[in-house]
């Protein structure tokens, strides 16, 4: 493998928002070495060296870490490398640097936190305002649906008024049918001996006539 270095200076919101830290476990994590430190003027130097393809890799995550880090311009040259360099670390500051360092990067991540954080709870009230929507629809609907209840009740009353009416003429028109009935059967029975005893009497008159 040829080794190739690069030395990148990088400006924008790099400092006190954990930068540092994330170009040591980026370029850990591609198997670089070299380092990364603070300068005075709140820009991040960034020395590092490996195979060229995976530099380019790398300089590609440099210029997009996480927020709230921000990159505003970035000068990358070419350098000689540095063999002697094996690991990548973070050259440190003055102590008290660094603690300002530490807890700027704690507020920082903080405050993204608590602006995200604003935005959901904007948007807990959208959706809870969302919610009392709905509710007052539900109570709307559940208005039409005791309409709807009444109504049915109203409709099942007037059908089983409706049927006990029917019942009722069924039994008359039954009761009448009946004695209609027993009044064909009886008048046919007497309409048949009438018949009959004239049959008989026809017969017996013949019979004179023929004597």
């Amino acid at each position: 493998m040829i080794l190739k270095a690069i030395l990148a200076r990088v400006y924008g919101r790099v400092q006190r928002v954990g930068y540092r830290r994330f170009i040591l476990d980026t370029a850990q994590e591609l198997g670089l070495s070299g380092y990364v430190k603070n300068e005075r003027d709140g820009s991040v130097t960034i020395f590092t060296q490996g195979d060229e393809i995976i530099l380019e890799r790398f300089i590609e995550m440099v210029k997009s870490p996480p927020q709230p880090a921000y990159i505003k311009s970035i000068d990358i040259r070419d350098v000689k490398p540095r063999p002697a360099i094996k690991y990548f670390t973070i050259k440190p500051s003055p102590l008290h640097e660094e603690l300002q360092e530490g807890f700027g990067a704690m507020q920082s991540i903080f405050m993204e936190y608590w602006r995200e954080f604003r935005d959901f709870r904007s948007e807990f009230r959208d959706y809870r305002q969302e919610f009392r929507d709905f509710r007052e629809e539900f109570r709307d609907y559940r208005e039409e649906f005791r309409s709807f209840v009444n109504e049915f009740r109203e409709f099942a009353r007037r059908t089983d008024e409706n049927f006990k009416m029917i019942m009722e003429k069924y039994g008359e028109i039954s009761e009448k049918l009946t004695i209609i009935l027993e009044t064909l059967v009886k008048e046919s029975r007497e309409t048949r001996e009438m018949l009959n005893e004239t049959m008989k009497l026809l017969r017996e008159a013949l019979e004179k006539l023929s004597r």
